[in-house]
């Protein structure tokens, strides 16, 4: 078995700007379909798109929306505008779907409990909207596939265990098992349904087979994985004889992150973890590929290839998790199974086989070249929405599909997408916008959850940054050379305390100091952090830590520090602090922006007015100073469609004026230095909430990074935007 190293990922990932002047193919996002568009009305409600298939010439997309009890229809006649082509109602939760014809085959589970599964299959006539037959099955389906002839399903009856009885061991009874469907044009014949047993093949729980994905190869031999058992079947599709079987194995996995502890630290390892393929596709007709989720009790962070006799071909080991750290995209709270692969597909586009594998925590997808007798490559990584279920390749059109099983509405957040690409030459792929480069550990620099930007006083183009709370027991400054495509984290350099790691730190905001430190702002929260303000030497070591008055700070609420800058030099200098949202005493729609003089230890600050809010609320998320005015970003924290005020507002600096804490404090004015939602709004993806860092290089240049949450509940998504002279 060969485990792929990938070349260092500053060659495989940041290269874009060295390219040579022949274009190359690439996916880029060109539209992202809200599942909530099918279903007008129900904008409360959740709506997911899960499976997904396209008819034959790729225009039409029929999703599982396994929340609603549905399944909704997509026009891509013009893949970059989608249009909504409405929903039918199955009576149960649809596990997945199949497009043969003008017909969709969906399964869907009606299980009253564990041990009763039951489903159903229905035909849904796409052109009338409506279900034309549905026939029982015998269990719960899950994946369904269709030979490529259109002469037969195969559909997996998982079964599945419940992961509360018996700690989720195995077995837990009625087993799963395989059902091919004959199809006459196809037509649907309740009485030409097949169950193949799968019993007694799989060293782990063989009494009980958890089927859990199929596919279906040229000759119409069928692949099924199953998942729990750690196993993998080949079955002739026509006569459903079982006609090879093999153990997925296992594998030990190094340099990995395994602890849940807010700190992505590549220096673990997992020994003997069981691959426990979930998604499955054909490589031509003599090799598949496995996603390696793992569902019970393991998961390798990668996928494997494997010839038809189980020989492993090819699997990445550890450095498909390690190209996602560097994307800024680990899921560090999931640590158990890393980036989680879930999903895969394989399609021919011109004359390239191409693997897509999809993280479902990540939110990503990978996109290797198949390359006869060696390794594929990794050519692109893509941007997946948040929770990449479905993965559908249209190579007769250049077009690939994900679909997102999850909802975030009832939280405020965004709901399930159909997340379009499409494939053409150009010089670089659109994503990623940042990417870091290898440190001093051989490992790719881990990041995520950028907040504060700040500029270096001497280069153009170097820039620093700062992790949030995400990450906040071990707060790091990092450093951006902007003048690369993708910008390239090029260093990092954790925030100490008495020669130990500061801990319990919300970092917001930074701005370079005179003496070549760093002053950074750290937000309070309602649970008894302070604001603070914190100066730092050139090697991020604490040298003084400054509080509010404990008057000011007792009106504090969790919406406190977002931002930090300097103005003046000698005993002149002021530092600037955001404030975010309204505190305790403050008008409903004002802010204060605090000073405080380091020569003096004289704290001041002036009020500023926020915009009126619309559904949500309206704050301050960064301040920076230029040479005649502060550049301030105020925000709503609204997401996709709702999202109305992500914008640069300038107060002249003769306005700068403070007032001491605790009297009357002057009101600045402010006009408008920049919209940002033209440039969100440009990914085709759905608009990201917190723009939070912005800087202007020595240069005068603008750049600006969105926080990515650190992948909890969000698609880990970052763009870095270049915005020029403003």
């Amino acid at each position: 078995m060969r485990h792929r190293v990938l070349p260092p990922l500053a060659t495989a990932l940041l290269a874009a700007s060295a390219l040579p002047a022949s274009a190359d193919p690439f996916f880029d996002r060109v539209a992202t379909f809200m599942a909530h568009s099918n279903v007008e009305g129900e904008a409360d409600k959740p709506a997911v798109a899960e499976i997904i298939s396209a008819n034959a010439d790729g225009t039409l997309l029929v999703y599982t929306d396994a929340a609603g009890k549905r399944v909704g229809m997509i026009d891509i006649n013009d893949p970059a505008n989608p249009k909504p082509l409405g929903t039918v109602a199955v009576g149960g939760e649809p596990t997945s779907v199949k497009i043969v014809g003008t017909t969709a085959y969906v399964a869907v589970d009606t299980s009253e409990s564990f041990t009763k599964p039951t489903g159903k299959l229905l035909a849904v006539d796409t052109s009338a909207k409506s279900v034309a037959k549905e026939c029982e099955l015998p269990g719960q389906p899950d994946s369904v596939a269709a030979a490529k002839d259109g002469a037969f399903l195969a559909i997996a009856m998982e079964n599945q265990r419940d992961e509360e009885t018996n700690d989720g061991n195995l077995p837990q009874l009625p087993a799963g098992s395989l059902v091919t469907v004959a199809l006459d044009g196809a037509a649907l014949d309740c009485a030409r349904i097949n169950e193949i047993a799968l019993t007694g093949l799989a060293s782990v729980a063989g009494e009980d087979p958890e089927p859990e994905f199929v596919d279906i190869n040229e000759r119409g031999e069928i692949v099924v994985t199953l998942q729990e058992n750690n196993a993998v079947v080949l079955v002739d599709g026509k006569t459903g004889k079982v006609t090879g079987n093999w153990d997925a194995g296992r594998v030990d996995l190094d340099r990995i992150d395994t602890e849940k502890d807010g700190v992505i630290r590549l220096d673990g390892k997992m020994e003997n973890v069981a691959r426990e393929p979930d998604g499955v596709a054909w490589l031509g007709n003599d090799r598949v590929v496995t996603a390696n989720e793992g569902d019970w009790k393991g998961g390798t962070r990668g996928f494997t290839i494997f010839l038809r006799d189980g020989t492993v071909q090819f699997d990445p080991g550890n450095s498909l998790e390690h190209a996602v750290v560097a994307l800024g995209h680990y899921p560090e709270k999931r640590n158990k199974k890393g980036i989680e692969i879930e999903g895969v597909a394989t399609g021919t586009y011109g004359d390239e086989q191409l693997i897509f594998v999809g993280s479902e925590r990540a939110s990503v997808v990978a996109v290797y070249r198949d390359r006869e007798g060696a390794d594929p490559d990794l050519l692109q990584v893509l941007p997946g929405g948040i929770g990449p279920e479905g993965l559908l390749a249209i190579p007769s059109r250049n077009l690939f599909v994900t679909a997102t099983e999850t909802d975030l509405t009832e939280d405020g957040g965004i709901g399930g997408q159909v997340v379009i690409y499409q494939r053409a030459e150009r010089a670089a792929p659109a994503y990623p916008t940042i990417a870091s480069e290898l440190g001093e550990t051989g490992l790719p620099i881990p990041w995520g959850a950028l907040s504060g930007l700040a500029a270096d006083k001497a280069t153009p183009g170097r820039l620093y940054a700062v992790t949030d709370s995400a990450y906040g027991k071990a707060p790091r400054i990092l450093t951006i050379d902007a003048t690369r495509t993708p910008a390239a984290i090029t260093a990092e350099m954790t925030v100490t305390k008495d020669g130990k790691t500061a801990e319990d730190l919300d970092l917001e905001g930074i701005a370079v100091a005179a003496d070549g430190g760093f002053w950074l702002a750290s937000e309070g929260n309602a649970k008894g952090r302070k604001n603070l303000l914190l100066k730092v030497d050139a090697k991020g070591a604490v040298q003084d830590e400054i509080a509010l008055p404990a008057e000011v700070e007792a009106t504090a609420t969790a919406s406190g520090y977002e931002g930090v800058t300097v103005t003046g030099e000698g005993d002149a200098t002021t530092v600037w602090l955001a404030q975010q949202r309204p505190w305790k005493g403050d008008a409903e729609d004002e802010v204060k922006l605090f000073a405080f003089k380091p020569a003096s230890k004289e704290w001041g600050a002036v009020r500023y007015k926020l915009e009126p809010k619309g559904e949500g609320w309206v704050g301050l998320s960064e301040i920076t100073a230029d040479n005649d005015r502060v550049i301030l970003i105020e925000r709503d924290n609204q997401i996709g469609s709702k999202a109305k005020l992500k914008r640069l507002y300038a107060v002249p600096m003769s306005e700068m004026k403070p007032a001491p804490l605790g009297g009357e404090l002057p009101l600045v004015s402010k006009a408008i230095a920049h919209d940002f939602l033209p440039e969100l709004q440009a990914p085709k993806g759905y608009v990201l909430d917190k723009i939070e860092g912005f800087a202007l290089d020595k240069d005068g240049n603008g750049f600006a990074v969105t926080d990515n949450d650190g992948v909890d509940d969000a698609s880990g998504e970052t763009q870095f935007l270049r915005l020029g002279r403003l």
